[in-house]
């Protein structure tokens, strides 16, 4: 499929109404949960561990939710990054605890942003970059085609875009050192090398270490970035909640509590198909290296 075909399908989609392109989301997460028995199965498994706890029926609602919701996530894309950003951020009816930004800037500290998969975490970044200068962190598609309309829709306002390689991470430093903000998905699962296994919901999940290297380096504020779908394409909600650093303690571990605290607030909105608890490519599994060295022994 041609960029010229893609780019006429985004500016056509992004033309409809936002409550309409949810209408459209909504049929769209359920066709995919029905037809593909693996996406169906994760998201089970996943918000089973979300949910531990509660009852059957809370469960079937908040899945038949969440089936709904995630599909709107990916049908208003088109509509976040083609329609005026004025229009975009316009849509944001509330913005809780943007005290915490200006009490950060007030000081000369940067800022980390961390807005994971839970809501409509693209509007968020936009809405900071009307505001301040922010750098986001981002591991490029595959597809080609896909990079450019995502950069396209992205880098507007004041938002700089950094691959999530060695270079990217620089730019992140560099962005904290002058006191600017930054934003990353703590929940996006790591390459080699890059994370260790900490609990999320119960179960061990390869979590990314950037984010407390960054923070010790740089002195940085850190807040939880989450953005409520509100119903009928009615707009946004922004919530910005600080993650206190406490010396001694593992940053993954209180990131990771803090991101289960934001998912609580609203579970259907959360990504639960995304495969979170993968084992990236040349990482050991989660217990491999004390069943093998018990083995030795043995």
């Amino acid at each position: 499929m041609s960029f010229s075909l893609i780019d006429w399908l985004f500016d056509f989609a992004a033309r409809l109404p936002l409550n309409l392109l949810h209408r459209l989301g909504f049929a769209l997460g359920w066709a995919t949960y029905l037809l593909s028995r693996k996406y169906a199965a994760r998201m089970r498994e996943n918000l089973r561990y979300g949910l531990e706890g509660h009852s059957d029926m809370e469960f079937r609602k908040v899945l038949n939710a969440a089936i709904a919701e995630s599909g709107k996530s990916l049908v208003e894309l088109a509509w976040v990054w083609r329609r005026p950003l004025s229009e975009v951020t316009g849509l944001v009816k509330l913005c809780q605890g943007w005290e915490h930004v200006a009490a950060a800037q007030a000081k000369g500290r940067g800022i980390i942003f961390l807005t994971p998969h839970l809501g409509c975490f693209e509007v968020s970044a936009l809405y900071m970059a009307e505001r301040m200068p922010l750098t986001v962190l981002y591991r490029p598609p595959r597809l080609v085609w896909l990079e450019k309309v995502m950069r396209s829709g992205r880098e507007r306002g004041q938002l700089r875009l950094a691959r999530t390689d060695v270079g990217g991470v620089r730019l992140l430093y560099k962005a904290l050192k002058r006191g600017e903000a930054i934003a990353l998905l703590p929940d996006q699962v790591p390459g080699n090398g890059e994370g260790e296994w900490k609990e999320f919901f119960g179960r061990p999940a390869y979590t990314m270490t950037l984010v407390g290297r960054l923070v010790e380096s740089s002195g940085a504020v850190m807040l939880m970035g989450c953005t409520e779908r509100l119903p009928d394409g009615a707009g946004f909600v922004i919530r910005l909640t600080p993650v206190e650093f406490i010396p001694g303690s593992p940053v993954v571990a209180q990131m990771n509590a803090a991101l289960e605290t934001a998912v609580r607030a609203f579970p259907a909105q959360y990504l639960w198909s995304y495969n979170r608890y993968k084992v990236p490519a040349g990482v050991e599994p989660y217990g491999r290296k004390s069943e093998l060295k018990t083995g030795d022994r043995a």
